[in-house]
């Protein structure tokens, strides 16, 4: 039978901050092998699928994923072998089974999401599809907006730049995704020269983004909408602005801390806070604007924001469709984060992606700092046609990776292609 798994096989690799990881490979019956990467977050939200460490201080400071990578190998394979790798949604139930923690504790995260994806990889080449028709079926063919992480702060810039972890451009302007990916190409080497002109460090985070020490959080802003125009296109009607402050790293007892700023915060004083950036600037998207567990908060902001841009929750919903659907009942938010490793199984990932969409939201597919070369949320956000990804500036290896995948899919798909542009926002586009 050639879609009969005969073997998983997981080691320890790296990933792009020098953490390890796991990787895990599929063979087939046939001979086919694929291989999935896992990938690895820095500002992790509390809620998320626990990520398997083996807390060994003599090896990687007890950062080491041996313990998930025996799982795969001694208790996970074994129950899998002769299962046929097409009954994804049936294999990825008996690993959760498997598991039997609300939060894959026993196995790891890390060790269950390596194996979903394998499988799914290993079932697309047995079936001859490319991945993302594999996943999504014979309609899939848009192309999302790349948001483009092309200034770091927070944790990303180890505290030394803004107090947001991410300020993005969105080339929702162009016509095609290559087109997008050019001028976000512009754009970003404009901003590099506009640092370099300032004195200012060109030094990058972890996901690209250039990281200099600025004055407030309103001055990387400045700078991106300079940096648009010098790239010779209009900062609103072709590329807009979209941020992930990543609140809950600077969510200390109970107020919001600026540091860059000196100021502390409430809830509503954080939304007024963000009214007056979103009047200023062309945002079209604002993630984490408030804490994982402020509920209260996100109401507030959803309220004063949610008819005028798309507010993504990531800590607060972490890919899960309980707090989504919570979300979705208390009127919190209008998109939600989309990341693999947050719930750990690509079943799971499906379900979340498909819950928001069914309730008119948007879905934001996401990477994480820590990441390997793999492609697979390339091939996922136009399979399911989320619409727009944001993968990191367009520097370092395996970000960009993740953007050419997207152009040779965008190749694939050839006339049959299109892009998602001004409308894959859920509050559309303002200029």
């Amino acid at each position: 039978m050639d879609f009969e798994i005969v073997d998983l096989n997981a080691i320890e690799i790296m990933d792009s901050r020098g953490n390890p990881t796991v990787e895990v490979e599929c063979t087939l019956s046939c001979g086919i092998k694929a291989r999935a990467g896992v990938p690895s977050g820095a500002s992790t939200g509390v809620h998320e699928a626990l990520e398997l460490r083996d807390g060994d201080k003599k090896r990687f400071g007890g950062k080491g994923v041996l313990k998930a990578v025996n799982n795969v190998n001694e208790i996970i394979a074994p129950e899998l072998i002769g299962a046929d790798c097409r009954e994804q949604a049936a294999i990825d139930l008996e690993m959760l089974e498997l598991d039997g923690t609300p939060n894959k504790s026993k196995l790891g995260a890390n060790a269950i999401l390596g194996v979903s994806l394998a499988v799914a990889r290993a079932g697309s080449h047995v079936c001859d599809l490319p991945l993302f028709a594999y996943l999504g079926g014979s309609c899939a063919n848009s192309l999302p907006v790349p948001n483009m992480n092309i200034m770091n702060g927070g944790c990303h810039a180890n505290w030394q730049g803004a107090d947001f972890q991410e300020f993005m451009i969105a080339p929702y302007g162009a016509s095609s995704f290559r087109e997008s990916f050019e001028w976000g190409c512009e754009v970003y080497h404009a901003l590099k020269a506009l640092l370099k002109d300032k004195g200012m460090s060109v030094g990058v985070g972890d996901e690209g983004g250039f990281a200099p020490q600025v004055s407030s959080n309103r001055e990387p802003l400045d700078l991106i909408v300079k940096a648009i125009e010098q790239a010779g296109l209009k900062a609103g009607p072709d590329v807009g602005i979209a941020a992930d402050p990543a609140s809950t790293e600077f969510y200390k007892n109970g107020k919001y801390v600026l540091n860059t700023e000196k100021r502390e915060l409430t809830s509503a004083e954080m939304v007024a806070y963000y009214k007056d950036l979103v009047a200023d600037y062309p945002f079209c998207l604002l993630e984490d604007g408030l804490a994982e567990d402020d509920w209260e908060g996100w109401k507030i902001l959803n309220a004063e924001l949610g008819q005028t841009i798309e507010l993504v929750g990531d800590d607060l919903f972490v890919t899960n469709v309980e707090r989504i659907q919570r979300g979705i009942d208390e009127n919190c938010a209008n998109s939600a984060l989309i990341k693999l490793n947050q719930i750990g199984s690509l079943t799971e990932t499906i379900a979340a992606i498909r819950l928001v969409i069914r309730k008119g939201w948007g879905a934001f597919v996401s990477h994480r700092s820590g990441e390997t070369v793999d492609s697979f949320i390339a091939d996922m956000v136009v399979g399911f046609d989320c619409g727009k990804i944001k993968t990191g500036a367009p520097a370092r290896g395996e970000r960009v990776e993740k953007y050419n995948q997207l152009l040779r899919i965008e190749n694939t798909l050839g006339t049959a292609a299109r892009y998602a542009g001004k409308n894959a926002y859920v509050r559309g586009v303002r200029f």
